[in-house]
């Protein structure tokens, strides 16, 4: 793949294009808690990167707009992420398990089965889209096992394809109760741990990371976080839900549409 910070006319334009792109996707992302990594990976396989630049560059990009999409949903009062509140502990508990969850993905990454895994995945998110729409309106009660779960599940998908965390993570959450606005918020913080050990990982196995890649799409993205905390924080709490089941099937339907057509 030619370099993106090449000062061809070009060159530039990818370069402008991944930046707009990665703003757009993390705008929704950051906003309903999923859809960056999930949307942005077969995007950038089709343009011609490796699936090894795709998922390190990514990881990297989510570890710097998660934790700053965190600040800002804790900023507007979309989440509490203060000093001993059960939303931080949330969020560490699944960020933890993604040690477990990412470790294994990686090194498993380059060895399994595209389509299994595109399947397994689309079918996962589909169902988690379909039981929030099938419960809209209905309180769960909250569970920490369930929360470990969560956590171990939606890492593993995270470093084995670069994405399928957000619906997870964020949908899972729900349908454990908590509060819509809480778990994109949650989610956006977990999501950037996530991503930190993951990367970590990669560097150590691969020796590096592309940053031809990852510095444009980590920059479109970042811009993007501070106007997706205030849209969350004007958004009823029930009607978010409901945009996020819609979001989470619509997304599932995607993956396997991609994967069998």
């Amino acid at each position: 793949m030619m370099d993106m910070f090449s000062f061809s006319f070009s060159g530039m334009a990818i370069l402008l294009g991944l930046v707009g792109l990665a703003f757009l996707l993390e705008l929704m992302d950051s906003s309903l808690g999923m859809g960056y990594g999930t949307t942005l990976t077969p995007v950038l396989l089709l343009l011609g990167f490796e699936p090894l630049e795709v998922v390190p560059a990514i990881l990297f990009s989510e570890l710097i707009t998660g934790i700053s999409a965190a600040v800002f949903h804790h900023r507007f009062g979309n989440v509490n992420l203060a000093r001993k509140s059960r939303h931080l502990r949330i969020a560490l508990v699944i960020a933890v398990c993604s040690i477990v969850g990412s470790t294994i993905a990686v090194f498993i990454a380059v060895s399994i089965s595209k389509i299994a895994l595109k399947t397994y995945i689309g079918i996962l998110i589909l169902g988690i889209g379909l039981v929030i729409l099938f419960t809209w309106g209905r309180k769960f009660k909250f569970s920490w096992k369930r929360m470990v779960g969560l956590g171990l599940l939606a890492s593993f998908n995270k470093g084995i394809s670069g994405g399928g965390y957000g619906p997870l993570v964020t949908g899972g959450q729900i349908l454990t109760g908590v509060e819509g606005t809480s778990a994109v918020g949650i989610t956006s913080l977990a999501e950037g741990l996530t991503c930190g050990v993951g990367l970590f990982l990669y560097i150590i196995i691969k020796g590096g990371i592309y940053w031809g890649l990852a510095v444009p799409i980590a920059a479109g993205a970042f811009i993007s976080t501070l106007p997706s905390a205030w849209f969350v924080s004007k958004v009823p709490a029930r009607w978010l839900v409901m945009i996020i089941g819609v979001v989470t099937v619509i997304l599932g339907a995607a993956t396997l549409a991609k994967t069998y057509l």
